[in-house]
């Protein structure tokens, strides 16, 4: 298993009204076109109204580097950049856990 926990920070209201619709756009490709994207969560952080948090998990790094190949991942990742203030990306390596097999 391979992830990621990022912590994207929205300029403005209207920015995260954006981005929140994109996501949406985009997590319904991940569903559809993504086995071997196992979670791809997103939250909205309490107290913190412009911060998402994703939390990402991969079947391996393969499957993460096919998730990043997709034509809507490419421009999620450049459509973004206008919604956002700041990006935090931590690459996780997966020691053990519980609904997930290694």
């Amino acid at each position: 298993m391979f992830g990621l926990f990022v912590r994207f920070t929205c300029k403005d209201e209207a920015a995260a009204t954006a981005f929140d619709e994109l996501v949406a756009r985009t997590g319904e490709q991940i569903r559809t076109n993504e086995p071997g994207t196992v979670i791809y969560a997103v939250h909205h952080v309490d107290g913190r109204p412009l911060q998402r948090v994703f939390y990402e998990l991969y079947r391996d790094e393969a499957a993460f580097d096919e998730y990043e190949s997709k034509d809507y991942v490419r421009a999620f990742l450049s459509e973004r950049e206008k919604c956002l203030s700041a990006t935090e990306v931590d690459r996780l390596d997966f020691v053990s856990g519980k609904g997930v097999e290694d």
